[in-house]
């Protein structure tokens, strides 16, 4: 919780006003039942008009001036609150990009969603409910209740028992709802998921018209939270019933006994009305801290959830690391004993042994599960390896600053991911000063150009959110291009050219051959056997581990699982043909 105070520092001025004006607020609201009190006894008792006037004058000056403190408090309460939301949210984004995917995986996308949005919405107004309430409503109490005092002390007993039997009630409620808040805020995260999950995968789920299941899920899922919210509601429901229950009990009370002091002359008709006031004065707090104290406790179970998501530290960091010089004459990728294993599972790599060489052409494949992208996923160090070394031009990449390392790397994933735009800024994300010429290139290569040039605004064209006016063949090489963007040294396709034809499959590979540096390292995952077939070096998975590395020949010879995977791919001899030609063109 210690790590979220800080943000509130610059706010040290807001947290000091607010609290100030809101009790000068409160203490204005305890002076009016002693002005009443006196318009009763002096001015209506002895129908002195010019004193009920110049009294009722004073009861005006002390709403307009109690009304111009709230209305002070509320400005700075939000301006605290939503300026510490906002920073809040601004640094929660920054560091959840920092963290690895081992901690984005731990905590899910929907629960850091939740976070990033119901969680920090209920400190922020934690945040202005403390700073405009929860000062104002105990002192309202203290203050009503020693003002009572001063005012009669023979009739405080009644006060003296009413605050204990209301702040009993507020401590039973408090103890049975408040470990239930942190408890719906994770179904919430469900909630989240199964709608993220739903809407990402729509088409989906319409192509199997399974809209009855999925919306029986959701409404488990929600039914579920109502329940919970509703448990706690009726619990809840019973705090006002019985804290007004409580304070009409102490104004009867206050009545009666009041009335038998009246007739003895012990009390004045003014101030048993005062008395009265008091009352009720005392019993609206207790409601308002009632219901602030709900507020905060679940502002405090959200705060927690924000705090532990903050607190978390990156497994992977470059602090400390200065701009490594490549080792001459190494291999651009140099993998040497190295095994991972994803949290909660096995080994989804082990004893990786391999050499690529810079300016080669690898292929990588093997079938479902065998640890394809996860190789992928450990050159760029979005994991860090479990055991052994992984080095990049004969360095260890826990050495590289982030930064260099990935800008040494153009990555294609699996899910060609646009970013609402245009096509040009989604083109400058690799390099940001990437020029016209640079970009019109790189879409070449990728064989986009000819369909962005067909396009009204070219390479200004707009792009929907994810690149939904984009086909997915489209959409994978504008993935591709926005990668060769800056001519990097590492050029990683994550079979990414799935949704290609074979003609325009072969003028990629031949483009990435022939146009690229000639030092340019090319790593491709594909399921096709012969798109890989005239790489320089295919290695083979399975089950994680290597079971051959080769030249697409030799494999055939020496790699069962190899031969296996490229046997079930063949075609029938028309189409063998057509490839065979293709292959030589190739060549």
């Amino acid at each position: 919780m210690s790590n979220l105070y800080k943000y509130l520092k610059k706010y040290k001025k807001h947290l000091i006003l607010g609290p100030i004006f809101k009790l000068l607020e409160a203490i204005f609201e305890l002076i009016v039942p002693i002005v009443m009190a006196k318009i009763i006894d002096v001015g209506i008792a002895n129908e002195d008009i010019n004193y009920i006037l110049k009294m009722g004058g004073v009861l005006v000056l002390l709403s307009v001036v109690g009304l111009g403190a709230a209305l002070f408090c509320q400005y700075v309460a939000s301006r605290c609150s939503q300026g510490f939301g906002t920073e809040l949210r601004n640094v929660l984004f920054h560091h959840i990009n920092s963290l690895s995917m081992s901690e984005i995986d731990k905590f899910g996308t929907s629960s850091m969603i939740t976070r990033f949005n119901s969680d920090i919405n209920q400190v922020q107004l934690g945040v202005a409910m403390l700073i405009r309430l929860a000062i104002r409503a105990p002192f309202l109490v203290i203050g009503a209740t020693v003002s009572a005092i001063i005012l009669k002390p023979s009739m405080c007993w009644i006060f003296l028992i009413t605050a204990p039997l209301v702040a009993l009630v507020l401590y039973l409620i408090m103890s049975k709802t408040m470990p239930v808040y942190t408890k719906n805020q994770r179904k919430l995260d469900k909630i989240t998921a199964i709608a993220r999950e739903d809407l990402n995968g729509v088409r989906v789920v319409r192509a199997f018209t399974e809209q009855e299941r999925e919306q029986n899920r959701f409404e488990q899922a929600t039914d579920d939270h109502a329940k919970s919210v509703i448990a706690i509601g009726r619990i809840s429901a019973l705090l006002n019933p019985l804290t007004f229950l409580i304070i009409d009990l102490a104004i009867v009370a206050l009545l009666y006994f009041g009335a038998h002091k009246i007739n003895t002359g012990l009390l004045t008709q003014g101030e048993l009305i005062a008395f009265i006031n008091y009352m009720t004065q005392i019993s609206l707090a207790l409601v308002v801290l009632a219901n602030v104290m709900v507020l905060l406790s679940k502002s405090y179970a959200s705060a927690k959830r924000v705090s532990g998501l903050l607190a978390t530290q990156s497994s992977i960091s470059d602090e400390g690391n200065a701009d490594v010089q490549e080792v001459e004459n190494s291999p651009a990728i140099s993998f040497k004993n190295v095994s991972f294993g994803y949290s909660g599972g096995g080994m989804a790599i082990k004893d990786l042994n391999v050499d690529i060489y810079k300016g080669e052409t690898v292929g990588i494949i093997g079938g479902t599960g065998s640890g394809k992208s996860t190789i992928i996923n450990l050159i760029p160090r979005f994991y860090d390896v479990s055991q052994g070394e992984l080095l990049i031009d004969g360095v260890n990449i826990k050495e590289y600053p982030l930064k260099q390392l990935r800008s040494k790397i153009g990555l294609v994933p699996q899910q060609s991911m646009l970013f609402r735009g245009t096509i040009k800024s989604n083109m400058l994300w690799r390099k940001e000063d990437a020029s016209d010429e640079e970009i019109y290139r790189a879409l070449k290569i990728a064989q986009a150009y000819d369909f962005v040039m067909q396009k009204k605004d070219k390479i200004d064209e707009p792009v929907q959110q994810k690149g939904k006016n984009f086909s997915g063949g489209q959409r994978q090489r504008l993935s591709i291009a926005r990668a060769l963007v800056g001519d990097p040294q590492i050029v990683i396709l994550d079979d990414s050219m799935s949704a290609l034809d074979f003609a325009t499959d072969l003028a990629l590979r031949k483009a990435l051959n022939s146009d690229l540096p000639k030092d340019t390292t090319k790593i491709i995952i594909s399921q096709r056997a012969t798109s890989l077939k005239n790489a320089d070096k295919i290695i083979v998975l399975d089950k994680g581990e290597v079971a051959g590395i080769g030249k697409h020949d030799e494999l055939l010879q020496t790699c069962e699982v190899y031969k296996e995977i490229y046997d079930s791919q063949q075609k029938t001899p028309q189409e063998n043909a057509s490839e065979k030609e293709v292959n030589n063109e190739e060549k």
